[in-house]
């Protein structure tokens, strides 16, 4: 979504505290381990008085063959089959460690194990399916064994998100921003509605490193709340919770796809076949084929129920923050950040709908809102330590959005290694985004190479990871030079598109069999030369 942001590797307990220095260097370790991305299991044994327990096993990214955005649910859920608790709460999750929950993956799950971390419906990607498959391995924990005694758990789990709780640098504690402005990427004619937004954090006391993404604290659009107030038969200042019914749900409740919760309260208050159909819904049956169209304003038409306001509102799930790669460098923009975001715009049933942060960031703020926003550190994702490293982008449509961070950052720092971007688009009249910037970059030298990619312009579609394999033999020798590949972008189709292009140009070009190119990139990996920003 700078210099990669790392977890320490050493935690170092002060010599006050109530330990041996032997019981202290082993719980330093225990803390380092689980603040790493990805969560290790605990060592095997431990010094007398460190700990009654090793625990039950935790999640691991090196040990978890299911992490995988691209992979489906049953599948990840299948492969994780027979694990201990953990791992198989982390295959439920979507595995874009996006951090939108304040963890990574691997983190929740463990956070979730040892009972630091209560609420099960955090995995926003993941959606409801996650959350049902959380849901009914939550029944396990209270069987877990305890990992830690209860007074170190809770300090356990926040180091997985560190800095979590720290103002401006969680969920729990944003910071306002001021926003500054925004203007379109796309020409006249596009498909696409892609907005650049400035926003300013020169008096929140907060600032970020390349690669890092911004908490946005959206709010749900006035149109959509009044007609969900409407179809209630509700006031808007009428009082839920001591605050006006408006402003709930406005700014704390989602309005997207209606939880289960909502269908069992629904099934309270009604009867008959709908009744029926409501339970149904809500253990995730599809009666009337129409369950993935039904967000909270289309449950209430559908069953034509006006439950009490106060009741309704503890049906919805929480507003979630939306995470977003942030595209600018503090070098070269003290005390702003910026974004790229497509607004997200469709029909269902003749209804229009629309993202939530996206169009929030894309037409509803004014010049001088308030907005509260978080900094979400990044996991192993920015620009080389060494400033020499030759730097492999690949960023379709707002997949740049990092990229154009990473670029402003080696200009600013002057660092000499090579930069490689590759971007694409439906259109290049229509959809080159920052074209006159990375023109720029290319004449003063930054931008070494640009490849792009435009799908919609020929009789066939072509995309960057057909660009990939027409410069395969260039691509190769940058990564026998040492070079960093970063991919940012859609996790379900793209990302992996990519991977499989560098393992064809790897056997290809370097004259490797498939399982040793296979093991060629997942080395890349290993040693936090291929980094990925999906979502």
């Amino acid at each position: 979504m700078n210099a990669s942001v790392q977890p320490p590797s050493v935690f170092v307990l002060p010599e006050t505290a109530p330990f041996s220095a032997e019981q202290r260097a082993w719980l330093g370790g225990f803390f380092a381990t689980l603040a790493a991305p990805g969560t290790a299991p605990l060592p095997v044994a431990a010094p007398d008085g460190a700990a009654a327990s090793a625990g039950p096993a935790l999640a691991d990214n090196d040990d978890a063959p299911w992490h995988d955005p691209a992979m489906p649910l049953a599948e990840r859920q299948q492969l994780a089959e027979g694990r201990p608790l953990a791992p198989r709460l982390m295959a439920a999750m979507a595995q874009q460690d996006c951090g939108q929950c304040g963890y990574t993956c691997a983190a929740y799950a463990n956070a979730l194990v040892t009972g630091a971390e209560a609420r099960l419906n955090l995995c926003a990607p993941g959606g409801k399916d996650t959350f049902r498959a959380v849901k009914v391995l939550s029944a396990e924990i209270g069987a877990a064994e305890t990992r830690t005694a209860p007074s170190l758990a809770p300090s356990v789990a926040e180091t997985a998100s560190a800095p979590t709780g720290e103002r401006g640098f969680s969920r729990e504690a944003p910071v306002e921003a001021v926003f500054v402005g925004r203007r379109r990427l796309n020409g006249p004619g596009s498909e696409k509605e892609t907005f650049h937004v400035e926003l300013d954090l020169s008096e929140s006391g907060v600032t970020y490193t390349v690669g890092d993404s911004l908490g946005v604290l959206a709010r749900n659009a006035p149109g959509l709340v009044d007609a969900v107030i409407a179809q209630l038969g509700a006031r808007p200042e009428g009082l839920v919770n001591g605050e006006p019914l408006f402003e709930v749900l406005s700014r704390d409740v989602s309005l997207g796809a209606a939880p289960d919760a909502l269908f069992q309260l629904f099934s309270y208050v009604t009867g008959g076949a709908l009744r029926q159909k409501a339970r149904a819904l809500a253990v995730g049956e599809d009666p009337d084929g129409d369950a993935a169209s039904l967000d909270v304003l289309a449950a209430l038409m559908k069953f034509g129920v006006r439950p009490s306001a106060e009741a309704f509102v503890e049906a919805l799930d929480p507003l979630q923050p939306r995470l977003y790669s942030i595209s600018s460098s503090p070098k070269a923009n003290p005390g702003r950040v910026s974004l790229t975001v497509d607004a997200v715009r469709y029909t269902v049933n003749r209804r229009g709908r629309f993202g939530v942060a996206s169009t929030y960031l894309g037409e509803r703020l004014a010049v001088g809102d308030c907005v509260p926003v978080y900094i979400q550190r990044a996991h192993g994702f920015g620009v080389p330590q060494d400033p020499t490293t030759p730097l492999i982008m690949i960023g379709p449509g707002t997949g740049i959005a990092p990229f154009r961070a990473f670029l402003q950052e080696r200009a600013a720092t002057g660092a000499p290694g090579k930069n490689w971007l590759f971007f694409g688009h439906q259109r290049r009249d229509q959809d080159f985004f920052y074209e006159s910037e990375l023109n720029a970059l290319k004449s003063a030298g930054v931008l070494t190479r640009l490849s792009l990619a435009w799908s919609r312009d020929g009789a066939q579609k072509f995309y960057v990871q057909d660009r990939m394999r027409e410069v395969g033999p260039e691509l190769f020798a940058w990564l026998e030079e040492g070079g960093h590949v970063a991919v940012c972008g859609d996790a379900k189709r793209m990302a992996k598109d990519v991977e499989r292009a560098l393992v064809d140009i790897v056997e290809r070009h370097g004259g490797k069999a498939a399982d040793a190119a296979v093991a060629y990139v997942a080395a890349l990996k290993k040693s936090g030369r291929y980094q990925a920003d999906v979502y």
